[in-house]
């Protein structure tokens, strides 16, 4: 993923124990994406949309579960490759790469993203990587 000087990438990654196929489905449809897309118990999502094509929008409601705050996290697809690579803009205008390889045992998802300059490093990189660790522990169990 190619990157501004000023903007730092940050990358997270997890192994899934499943098939490719299952994998790609849990992480492109609405209908599981609303499943697995919180950082934390106390976050969810009621409410996802994806036109997965280059061009396309997408669009994660990530609310509190007590209704005290929430936002949209929503985007345009730059490249979709089908079971390979997702590259996309977010709203805000940063670039993110989500990469699948089968690695013989299951299969390796590799996200990179450009980090904001609000909140710190290390705090992108963990939140991030619970929602993947969400991800994951969702397509094990619903394969």
């Amino acid at each position: 993923m190619e990157t501004t000087a000023l903007k730092k990438a940050i990358t997270v990654e997890t192994n899934v124990n499943a098939p490719l196929e299952s994998v790609w489905k849990h992480w492109t449809t609405p209908e599981s994406i609303v499943k697995w897309n919180n950082a934390s118990e106390d976050w969810h999502t009621p409410y996802a949309e994806n036109d997965l094509y280059a061009g396309g929008k997408f669009l994660s409601r990530m609310e509190a579960r007590d209704g005290s705050m929430g936002f949209d996290f929503s985007g345009i697809y730059n490249e979709v490759k089908t079971k390979e690579r997702l590259i996309y803009t977010i709203d805000d205008g940063r670039k993110v790469e989500v990469l699948f390889e089968n690695d013989g045992s299951g299969t390796k998802v590799i996200e990179t993203f450009e980090a904001e300059v609000i909140h710190p490093i290390e705090m992108q990189r963990g939140g991030w990587q619970s929602i993947l660790n969400n991800f994951k522990k969702h397509v094990e169990a619903n394969q």
